[in-house]
């Protein structure tokens, strides 16, 4: 009972994950469509996107916290809800205003919702191998749904018409909200307590910037690769699209089915080391792909070993952030990983962007500057493997923690 329990109340955490994840891209398919509609100029346009992100970073790091406090169970539905009605009203948007004012706040439902769920994965799932599983499936959600995005965003839009890009959030919302409410385990908050203890955790830190690196790798990556597949392959949007796809899907099958059976045997830093391993082994590979490059020969291999790489390192690398941290501290350092990964992500477009462009324009050629982005991701790489090696040894204070969890 209590077994079938948990399963739903992950279910209920995945499918929140979901519909957040999946807000974050089946709206870019949707721009042309709202500017058209609802007469966003080129500039204000981008505030459909930023918006929501602002709405959805402001709250990350004390929402964390807020659910500590006051129980995370609380934090999650309130989350909920906002980003439920909020989407409502984004969907019935009047003006280019109000569509804004609608995504700042969904994004603030979004971000109070994501910030404790890592923890209570980890609330669910103390022991070992049922943490990595449970992540494991957190992580073919987050895959699986970064895809579908791209597609359910064109596909929607043609036969519905943008609105709907939103309202659909509105049942799916509903029915997560209800299930929430029946099956996510009540808590009790901690009451006031500083969190600084865990602070003070050098693991935790050479963990939260491992995560840096490796989200901001991960972002970038799709970012680079976009622009590459359409500037030097010259494939269309659509086609960019589905050549993205063998990616994702190796990410979720690898995470859903063969992180946690390796995790379980090898350990945690092994698992790791060898996932970075191949994710270093898979930019390398397009950072040194010919100038006649084909997608099914120079671009296909590279993508199902970052695949293989990313599905078993995400997993592996929030069960080192999230480890050895007392319950009572769960939802800050769960608000702590989800910052680094929106802080990873933002910094490794930017960094990634400038790179290939600065290169292309000192080199004159494209697929230079692409070249020169795959080998800084690769880098960025190997710094979280140091970094994962460096934070391996446990201080005191981090003993104590393990002790009182266990």
């Amino acid at each position: 009972m209590v077994s079938s329990r948990r399963t739903a109340a992950l279910a209920v955490l995945c499918l929140t994950a979901l519909m957040i994840v999946l807000d974050s891209t089946i709206v870019a398919v949707a721009l042309p469509a709202i500017q058209a509609d609802l007469g966003f100029s080129d500039a204000a346009l981008s505030w459909v996107v930023n918006g929501y992100l602002i709405g959805f970073g402001v709250v990350l790091l004390p929402a964390g916290r807020l659910g500590d406090l006051v129980g995370a169970r609380s934090v999650l539905l309130a989350g909920l809800l906002i980003f439920t009605v909020a989407s409502l009203g984004c969907g019935l948007a009047p003006a280019a205003g109000w569509l804004v004012a609608g995504r700042l706040v969904q994004g603030v439902g979004g971000g109070l919702a994501s910030a404790v769920i890592f923890g209570l994965i980890v609330r669910l799932y103390p022991e070992a191998r049922g943490q990595a599983r449970a992540l494991g499936v957190y992580s073919f959600t987050q895959a699986g749904g970064a895809a579908l995005g791209f597609v359910a965003g064109g596909l929607v839009t043609e036969a519905a018409g943008w609105p709907w890009i939103f309202l659909v959030n509105v049942p799916i919302g509903a029915i997560a909200l209800v299930a929430g409410v029946r099956v996510v385990p009540r808590e009790a908050g901690a009451g006031v307590r500083t969190g600084q203890s865990v602070l003070r955790s050098r693991r935790l830190w050479a963990a939260l910037a491992a995560t840096v690196l490796i989200f901001g790798t991960g972002m970038g990556f799709q970012y680079v690769n976009a622009l590459y597949l359409q500037r030097v392959l010259g494939l269309d949007p659509v086609t960019t699209g589905l050549a993205f796809l063998p990616t994702p899907i190796v990410i979720g099958v690898v995470s859903l089915v063969v992180a946690p059976r390796v995790t379980a045997r090898f350990g945690l830093r092994t698992v790791l080391t060898a996932g970075l391993a191949l994710m270093a082994g898979g930019l390398l590979l397009l950072f040194r792909m010919p100038a006649d490059a084909t997608y099914a020969i120079d671009v296909l291999p590279p993508l199902v070993v970052m695949g293989l790489g990313v599905g078993v390192v995400i997993p592996a690398i929030i069960m080192q952030v999230m480890r050895g941290v007392a319950t009572a501290d769960t939802g800050f350092v769960s608000g702590l990983a989800n910052t680094a990964q929106q802080a990873g992500g933002a910094a490794g477009v930017a960094i990634l962007a400038l790179v290939a462009a600065r290169v292309t324009e000192s080199q004159g050629a494209l697929r230079d500057g692409y070249s020169a982005a795959f080998l800084v991701a690769g880098a960025f790489v190997i710094g979280a493997l140091v970094l994962t090696l460096l934070g391996r040894r446990p201080v005191a204070s981090e003993e104590v923690n393990v002790t009182l969890t266990r």
